[in-house]
């Protein structure tokens, strides 16, 4: 971030970084260059750089930064309230028509489109991001298990974990298939094994 940035500067890079992450999104990393960029989001090449001094490897890291966040973003509030059986539904259900409806544009297929081997910032996002997600996993888990809704014997961080790599791999499936089946079969699993009573 280049310093002494002003409030009008901090909204330009913001509008760049999300129009280039809309561009990621719908051509691929490799296939997005910065004259796309800069043609998208009416950028000349002297903000480029103010902005991004760092080039293109900069502002992909910002892009992947921003889409983690939106990824936890567009989940709230029902991540944040996984207190009933009700809510967890919820939460599922818009969590796969989400995916059905963005299908290979969605944050997290951008996010992994741009993880290349040796890529420690986009590492470290990805890492950011399964922590934040799988802490508000799991603190919803604790809640129903103090409510006598969940097994009390289970360990909330591991199954929190668990769930987070069923919704992955339903992402996954869901994108190979066209069908949200599998994403809707790892999450009742997951739900059927928890649930008392």
């Amino acid at each position: 971030m280049p310093r002494g940035i002003t409030a009008k500067g901090l909204a330009t890079r913001q509008r760049i970084v999300e129009g280039a992450a809309e561009v990621i999104r719908t051509r691929g990393v490799a296939a997005t260059g910065l004259e796309d960029i800069r043609e998208a989001t009416g950028t000349s090449g002297g903000q480029m750089t103010h902005y991004f001094p760092g080039g293109k490897t900069e502002l992909l890291l910002a892009v992947a930064r921003h889409e983690g966040e939106q990824i936890l973003q567009e989940q709230r509030p029902l991540l944040d309230d996984l207190t009933s059986w009700t809510a967890w539904l919820a939460w599922a259900d818009d969590l796969v028509a989400r995916h059905e409806r963005q299908r290979e544009h969605c944050g997290l297929s951008t996010l992994l489109g741009q993880l290349e081997p040796g890529d420690l910032g986009v590492r470290q996002v990805l890492l950011e991001l399964f922590e934040s997600w799988g802490n508000a996993l799991e603190q919803g888990i604790r809640a129903m298990q103090r409510a006598g809704e969940m097994d009390p014997g289970a360990d909330p961080r591991e199954y929190a974990r668990a769930l987070l790599a069923s919704v992955q791999g339903g992402v996954v499936m869901l994108l190979a298939t066209g069908s949200s089946d599998y994403f809707r079969s790892a999450l009742d699993t997951w739900f059927a094994r928890l649930r008392v009573g």
